[in-house]
């Protein structure tokens, strides 16, 4: 098949990765006593840290932000280029001719006469390595023998590729290094790898230069999994009491507490087996497991107990315990289970989410049911003996405890048949708790995932359609001096001219990413994430240059790019852009009447002030003119034209031609850019192209 890319895209290539859409996590290249600028940092991390970062396992992708990547930069002069009459497109023919892979061949290769001894590799001038030879590159030999070269025409420096992001960290001049996790991976790890490996580069960095890990999303996970753990420790403590003080013995306690450890482990072993791994939800699913798996080993010595009390042996007990109680055993195994597994089978991501938490409870409690069965009989055959009344301290309190008990399980008793025996009474009853229930709950906030303190947040800055870089530069200067004087705020790591909620680059967008004391810090002060973005938000609404505000990340790392909810709207007829910013713009308006949504915003901005250069074809045509050459003088002039490669740092970089900053600050300097006619004399282009004014 034919390929459809434009050429351009074909010449420069494309790269496709796999990756979430939110970082996993961001470092920060910096110079403490500035002696690197931005330019080498990004560069830097190009060099030496993008490809190994890229072969950690869990990483889908890295993404520098700051600078951009080296470039060979030829800034022309379109005045002097004119008095030379000399047009773009010669320099960057001469630059194409000159600026060559040249293979040369051997001396001696195979077939040559008999008798030759050695083969020699001959090696020829290839491409151009240095700004040297840059500027010595011959753009044009006169009849009088002189040389006009690139120095002659345009001032040469190793520059950046683009000029249109910067990044900082705390206000100072930074290049970003941020990872993305590979989907389906743990990130966890994968973070502990990235770290890993920066450590290790950061034994080769030069003097005064060092990184800090400004963003780590995996911080909130483990945070939470050591809640977790710490609440799994609690749970079986309490039911070790529980267990201790009902059933009054230390062998009939031990009987049951073995069940929890066979059955959670026996959940480990399965996990493996359905693709599942230890996150939140499974652990979640293990605490509320833990009251579960007990019951079942309590029932079953309860009843040996009963039997041994009755007069038969232990062993005789165990027998007749698990004819008794076997059925009820399996049953209530089984009842937990269907009231579990279904929830696994739910579609979407709510059943993708759930399905871990409700298949660990599942199978913790049909293994333990199977404990039941066999290991629990066999230990209370072996361990049990008739009871002996406790005495001491444990005794006394089991006594009290018994009476009190006895006497809350009579009152229990005589309510229930109090309330069966006012049958009517205890209908209405019932309604009234339904009905008091149903009030209740409805007042309370509902939503897919709540929004918790993950550590960070975000900050959007956008100005006015079209406003320069500098401009953001300077908001960024306003901003950084809001973030250091906010109590809580550890990092403030930013990046002009991007934004995060619409994925692209841009002059007039600024982004954030804001890093958080640890929770330990800001809890003793109540500085929790959503009192800081209602405080800073507070204070960024008195930014009047830019709309600017801060907002939560997504409450699921990986889904989406800020908390809340995402709309898609997609205009399926194909029209304007004007027709899909009517409708959304319809679509906000009858959204914000809902008093569910607090804040709502669209990234959709299709009146950006912009020029239209009008060519005349008519015109271009009748002089001999190709239309290409004037597309490509405009694209040179005013965007830079991508030209070749070049090597250095056994790396292939880029090599662009542009006119100097004050010949692109107004459309009027189109009629400082020429282009040759078929005569051979130079036509402004101001006579070929009309700057129009548009929105779009």
């Amino acid at each position: 098949a034919a390929s459809q890319l434009p050429p351009d895209v074909v010449s420069q290539g494309i790269s496709v990765t796999k990756s979430v859409t939110s970082p996993l996590g961001i470092f920060v290249l910096y110079s403490p006593k500035g002696t690197y600028d931005p330019l080498f940092l990004a560069n830097y991390a190009y060099v030496n840290i993008n490809d190994p970062m890229t072969r950690v396992p869990g990483i889908g992708q890295v993404q520098i932000f700051g600078a951009s990547q080296y470039a060979i930069r030829l800034w022309v002069n379109p005045d002097t280029l004119a008095k030379l009459d000399i047009t773009v497109n010669e320099i960057a023919s001469a630059l194409q001719a000159q600026n060559t892979v040249n293979p040369a061949g051997q001396l001696g290769g195979d077939p040559v006469p008999a008798g030759q001894e050695f083969t020699y590799t001959v090696l020829a001038q290839g491409r151009l390595a240095s700004r040297a030879d840059f500027e010595n590159v011959v753009v044009r030999a006169r009849r009088d023998g002189a040389l006009v070269r690139v120095k002659d025409v345009a001032r040469v420096e190793l520059g950046a590729q683009s000029y249109i992001r910067r990044g900082r960290l705390n206000g100072q001049p930074a290049a970003l290094i941020a990872v993305y996790q590979l989907p389906g991976s743990n990130a966890i790890d994968a973070m502990k790898g990235a770290t890993k490996l920066m450590n290790e580069i950061k034994a080769r960095f030069p003097a005064d230069l060092d990184y800090v890990t400004s963003l780590d999303t995996t911080l909130a996970v483990s945070a939470g999994i050591r809640e977790i753990v710490k609440t799994l420790v609690e749970a079986l403590i309490l039911v070790v009491i529980v267990v201790f003080v009902f059933l009054q013995g230390f062998r009939t306690t031990l009987i049951p507490l073995l069940a929890v450890p066979v059955a959670l482990v026996g959940a480990f072993m399965v996990f493996p087996l359905l693709g599942f791994s230890i996150n939140t939800l499974s652990l979640f699913g293990l605490v509320l497991a833990i009251g579960l798996v007990v019951d079942d080993a309590i029932v079953v010595v309860e009843a040996v107990e009963h039997n041994i009390e009755a007069g038969l042996s232990p062993r005789d007990a165990a027998f007749k315990a698990m004819e008794q109680v076997s059925g009820p055993v399996v049953a209530i195994a089984l009842i937990l289970a269907a009231v579990f597994v279904p929830t696994a089978f739910i579609p979407g991501i709510t059943g993708r989410m759930y399905q871990q938490f409700a298949v660990t409870i599942a199978v913790s409690v049909l293994i333990s049911a199977f404990n039941a069965l066999t290991l629990s009989p066999a230990l209370s055959a072996l361990l049990l003996r008739p009871k002996r009344e406790m005495r001491g301290p444990l005794g006394v309190f089991f006594r009290g405890f018994n009476r009190a008990f006895a006497r809350a399980t009579d009152g229990y008793v005589g309510a229930c048949g109090h309330l069966i025996r006012k049958w009517a009474f205890s209908m209405v009853l019932l309604l009234v708790v339904a009905v008091f229930a149903g009030l209740f709950g409805s007042r309370l906030a509902g939503g897919f995932v709540p929004d918790e303190d993950q550590g960070y947040f975000f900050v959007n800055a956008q100005l006015p359609l079209a406003a320069s870089l500098d401009r953001t530069a300077a908001v960024n200067d306003k901003l950084d001096a809001i973030f250091k004087t906010t109590p809580g705020i550890k990092y403030y790591t930013g990046v002009a001219g991007f934004s995060l909620l619409s994925l692209v680059t841009t002059t007039y967008n600024s982004f954030y990413f804001i890093t958080l004391d640890d929770w330990d810090a800001r809890d003793k002060k109540g500085l929790t994430a959503d009192v800081i973005i209602q405080r800073l938000n507070q204070r960024l609404a008195g930014v009047a240059e830019a709309q600017v505000f801060a907002f939560s990340p997504p409450a699921i790392p990986g889904i989406g790019t800020s908390g809340g909810v995402t709309f898609m709207l997609e205009d399926r007829a194909g029209k304007d852009p004007a027709f899909l910013a009517e409708n959304t713009e319809t679509f906000l308006a009858a959204a914000r009447k809902r008093p569910e949504f607090a804040r709502l915003f669209t990234t959709l901005l299709p009146s950006a002030p912009q020029f239209f250069a009008e060519v005349d074809r008519d015109k271009v045509l009748k002089q001999g003119i190709t239309l290409a050459s004037v597309y490509q003088a405009l694209q040179a002039f005013l965007g830079g034209a991508f030209v070749n490669y070049f090597n250095q740092y056994g790396r292939v970089w880029q090599v662009y031609v542009q006119a100097e900053g004050e010949f692109r600050t107004k459309a009027e300097n189109v009629g400082q850019f020429y282009v040759r006619n078929a005569a051979g004399h130079p036509v402004p282009l101001s006579t070929l192209v009309t700057m129009r004014q548009v929105n779009g």
